[in-house]
């Protein structure tokens, strides 16, 4: 089997785009969830939900969020990358962040988030780390 067959062979692709402005894929045990739009008040709720449906169901050990489509992000959204960040760390998981704008990244540091939450250039850097941890 070559690299791109098991690449296929372990992920998952969820397009969910009827009130959720994300899509999901899972690649083995860690979920990515690529924002489509700003992670904010207006969808942090439909995320968060899709979210915790994807961890509980698909056993998720690790969380990675692409902000290569978002570019802005409030305490809504703070509030959406802590929750999820306190449902996987008592399992071992962890969580990280991919794609940050200036904008977002400055949020990321003012909040201390980046304490408890990792950050990365690319969604394969993170999924790297991740499955060799």
């Amino acid at each position: 089997m070559d690299k791109q067959e098991r690449k296929r062979k372990n992920t998952t692709v969820m397009q969910l785009r009827e009130g959720v402005k994300a899509d999901f894929e899972i690649v083995n045990r860690c979920l990515v969830v690529k924002l489509l739009e700003d992670l904010d008040h207006h969808n942090a709720v439909s995320i968060r939900e899709q979210s915790d449906k994807l961890i509980t169901g698909k056993n998720i050990k690790d969380i990675i969020f692409d902000f290569t489509g978002s570019e802005f992000m409030d305490s809504s959204g703070i509030g959406v990358i802590m929750g999820r960040y306190k449902k996987v760390i008592f399992t071992g998981g962890k969580v990280a962040v991919t794609g940050v704008n200036h904008s977002v990244d400055r949020i990321f540091r003012l909040s201390g988030l980046y304490k408890i939450i990792h950050k990365f250039e690319t969604i394969d850097d993170a999924v790297k780390k991740f499955n060799n941890n």
